[in-house]
């Protein structure tokens, strides 16, 4: 186990970053598709094909999902990844067309004092392409791919991963980008939201912080609506429908509550997809999908730690283990 999204059976992530524009892509590809859904829970979204993953819609299987940066800009990494998958071989067949389905999401990382007057206008699908050609077991946290130049409340944002096994074998992980505009760690200390689901020091022990005592929350005087956003993928190897993916991702946000405070406001654009490989039924489908739904929300709050843990300092904002 590495700890990672990779974990799932037939599931590999690449990662492309522009350090100068300070952004970058990131893509998830399950070997042959999976099942996808997704939850949209944030007042702000930038997606790509998300209504077709509703569960009253036609298509059954995505063949990769793309996370960006560059706000609306990086929605042409869909292209970029649909293009290198027809180049492969993946996708649907309609008559002579080979049309691979690539769901995408953005954050907004345009105020990272990265220079953003490019001229490339085919960064997005450039880097998409990259990240694909990188895609594999292994891949870098932190600040890297679509966390690349993400921030979390005041702090260095990034991209997180965790994975566990469920008692019945399968296995569930999560990947996220963290961009949010709620903090992840309580206020006047360097203890995580998510504390309490630390596994073997994965995000630096921080049970050991006491928790500080509660502070008001506040409003930066620069929040707008749209500079902020959480994308995540949860994914598993047992066997589920688009509708049972869809249930999984909208109990899976409650990993973001438990991790990121406040959260799904109207300054975020919070996104969480599920994807199901499919390697393993479900025995006891009641039973075993509720233990899969609580295994996310705890993955995908350790991943949101983990991300901002593995940052590190690139633009105005500082890294956690600058931290005092």
């Amino acid at each position: 186990m590495r700890n990672l999204i990779t974990d799932v059976p037939g599931i590999n992530v690449g990662n492309a970053q522009n350090t100068k524009v300070r952004t970058g892509v990131t893509v998830v590809l399950p070997d042959g598709g999976a099942v996808c859904a997704v939850d949209v829970r944030g007042g702000a979204p930038g997606t790509r094909e998300t209504d077709l993953l509703d569960p009253s819609c036609m298509s059954e299987r995505s063949d990769g999902i793309a996370l960006a940066g560059g706000s609306l800009f990086g929605l042409d990494a869909a292209g970029g990844l649909m293009h290198w998958l027809r180049r492969k071989g993946h996708g649907g067949k309609f008559l002579d067309a080979t049309i691979p389905s690539v769901p995408a999401a953005i954050v907004f990382d345009l105020h990272n004092e990265g220079d953003k007057s490019w001229a490339d206008e085919r960064l997005y699908f450039d880097l998409a392409a990259q990240a694909a050609d990188a895609a594999g077991k292994d891949f870098a946290l932190g600040t890297q791919g679509a966390g690349t130049g993400t921030t979390a409340g005041q702090l260095k944002g990034g991209l997180g991963s965790a994975s566990q096994k469920l008692d019945n074998g399968a296995t569930v992980g999560a990947l996220v980008v963290v961009n949010s505009f709620g903090q992840t760690v309580v206020p006047g200390s360097k203890r995580f939201w998510a504390a309490d689901f630390e596994r073997n020091g994965e995000f630096g022990n921080c049970t050991d912080s006491p928790p500080a005592a509660p502070v008001k929350t506040e409003i930066p005087e620069f929040a707008e609506a749209g500079l902020n956003t959480t994308l995540a993928v949860i994914a598993t190897d047992l066997t589920l429908s688009k509708a049972q993916a869809k249930r999984i991702a909208m109990i899976a946000q409650d990993g973001l509550a438990r991790a990121i405070h406040p959260v799904h406001t109207q300054f975020d654009g919070d996104v969480i997809f599920c994807i199901s490989t499919g390697r393993q039924e479900m025995e006891i489908p009641a039973v075993e999908l509720t233990k899969l739904a609580m295994a996310a929300v705890e993955c995908l709050a350790r991943a949101t730690a983990r991300g901002v843990y593995e940052a590190t300092e690139l633009g105005p904002f500082p890294p956690y283990r600058s931290l005092p």
